[in-house]
C-alpha cells in the first residue's frame, strides 16, 4: 500500500460546522475509475476531492466524487482542495491550475479567501414542459421565472422566504432531466440573494453550498441588479455565503474554506 495525505475542510465555511463538507485526498498519480468512486463511496461526503500532481509547479489533476456518482463540476471541492494544496505551499506564486473534467480551473489566494474561476452557465429560458414540472414539484405555488442552466433548473421566487420554506418532491425532482434544481430570490438582508440547491439524482436531497449553482446564479443576478460583486447566501441548515463576479465568459467564486483535521490514509493497492 502507498499513504496519501487525508483533509476534511469545511468550504464557504466562517466558522467550523457551516459551509460544505469535503473530503481532500492528495495522491501522487491519478486514480482509476474503479478506485475513485470506491474512494467517494467510503468517504461519503458530499464531495470527495482527489488532486494529484500536474508535472509542473501549481498545476493538479482533480476529480470530484460523491458518495454515488463522480460529478462534473464542483465548486466546494475545488475550494477545499486549494486550500489544502495552498497551505502546503504547493502554488505557483499563489495560484493553483486545475485540470478537470470540466477543464482548466483556476484558484487564487485572495486574502483569507480563495477566489476560483469557474465557467459561466447563465441560464435561459426553459421549455414548457421542464417549467411545469419544476411548478408542480414545488406545489403549484407562485414562480416567477423558471430557466435552465446547462446544469440545473431554476426557479425564482418572490422572497427570501418562499426560498425558505419551498418543500420540492424530490422523487418528482430525481426523474427530470437536469442535475439538481436551484431556487433563488433577493435578499432581504446581509446579501443580495439567496439560493437553495437540490440534487437527488447525484445523491444530495439539498447540498449546503453549491459553488456550481453559482455560476448561473451569477449571471442571472448581476444582469438583474446592473452591479457587481454581489454575495449570495445559501439558506441551507448549515449556511453559506459565496461572493460573485462576472468576468467575461468566467465567473469568479470567492468564499472562505477551513481545514479542520489532517492525516494519511492507506491507499489500497
Amino acid at each position: 500500500m502507498t499513504t496519501a495525505r487525508l483533509f476534511h475542510v469545511d468550504a464557504f465555511a466562517t466558522a467550523p460546522f457551516t459551509g460544505n463538507p469535503a473530503a481532500v485526498l492528495v495522491l501522487d498519480q491519478p486514480p482509476g475509475d474503479g478506485l475513485g468512486r470506491r474512494i467517494g463511496a467510503e468517504f461519503n461526503q458530499p464531495a470527495t476531492a482527489v488532486t494529484w500532481p500536474g508535472g509542473e509547479a501549481g498545476r493538479f489533476g482533480l476529480r470530484w466524487f460523491t458518495a454515488t456518482t463522480e460529478l462534473d463540476l464542483c465548486g466546494h471541492g475545488t475550494l477545499a482542495a486549494a486550500r489544502v494544496l495552498l497551505a502546503a505551499g504547493l502554488g505557483a506564486q499563489g495560484e493553483i491550475r486545475f485540470d478537470t473534467r470540466a477543464g482548466r480551473l483556476d484558484a487564487q489566494a485572495d486574502g483569507d479567501w480563495i477566489r476560483l474561476r469557474f465557467p459561466v452557465l447563465r441560464p435561459g429560458p426553459a421549455d414548457p414542459a421542464l417549467v411545469a414540472a419544476v411548478t408542480g414539484l414545488l406545489g403549484g405555488g407562485p414562480v416567477a421565472e423558471v430557466l435552465r442552466s446547462d446544469l440545473d433548473a431554476m426557479a425564482v421566487l418572490g422572497s427570501q422566504a418562499e426560498v425558505l420554506g419551498a418543500r420540492p418532491d424530490l422523487d418528482a425532482l430525481a426523474r427530470l432531466p437536469v442535475r439538481g434544481l436551484i431556487i433563488t430570490a433577493a435578499a432581504d438582508e446581509d446579501a443580495d440573494f439567496v439560493s437553495r440547491f437540490f440534487a437527488p439524482a447525484t445523491g444530495m436531497a439539498e447540498d449546503a453550498v453549491t459553488g456550481s449553482a453559482h455560476c448561473a446564479l451569477a449571471p442571472y443576478w448581476i444582469g438583474r441588479l446592473g452591479r457587481q460583486p454581489l454575495l449570495g447566501r445559501q439558506l441551507s441548515a448549515r449556511g453559506g455565503q459565496v461572493r460573485v463576479t462576472q468576468d467575461g465568459a468566467s465567473v469568479l467564486l470567492s468564499g472562505p474554506a477551513l481545514i479542520l483535521s489532517e492525516g494519511s490514509w492507506l491507499v489500497p493497492a
